[in-house]
């Protein structure tokens, strides 16, 4: 898989997208949480430095997010039995994604702050 021209590495992260997003349901809630966010951008008409950062809080939930689903994924096809070690590995990751969503939601809540 090394080497491979630039399109064809796009093609296999955009499957990777749509095929967390079949299998993920919080992957799409979190994306309509994103869609609302990004609107109320639009709305309360948000400097630039706003859409930076509240589209960084973004990327950052999405990323924990596939990176989460990856790993319990890989996890679940190694091991499929259930194991103390194997739940605590997917709490660790589970808990990444939270981490991240009290991030953006911080950062949501500032937003809302400085404008009203």
């Amino acid at each position: 898989m090394k080497n491979r021209p630039f399109h064809q590495r796009l093609a296999f992260a955009l499957t990777g997208i749509a095929t967390a997003w079949r299998r993920e349901r919080s992957l799409r809630v979190q994306s309509a949480v994103a869609v609302v966010a990004l609107l109320a951008l639009v709305l309360l008409r948000a400097s630039a430095l706003w859409w930076a950062v509240v589209v960084l809080a973004i990327a950052i939930v999405i990323t924990a997010e596939l990176f989460n689903s990856a790993l319990e994924a890989l996890i679940d096809h190694l091991h499929p039995d259930q194991h103390p070690e194997v739940g605590a590995l997917k709490d660790m990751a589970a808990a990444a994604v939270l981490v991240s969503s009290i991030g953006a939601a911080v950062v949501g809540a500032l937003f809302l702050w400085s404008t009203f």
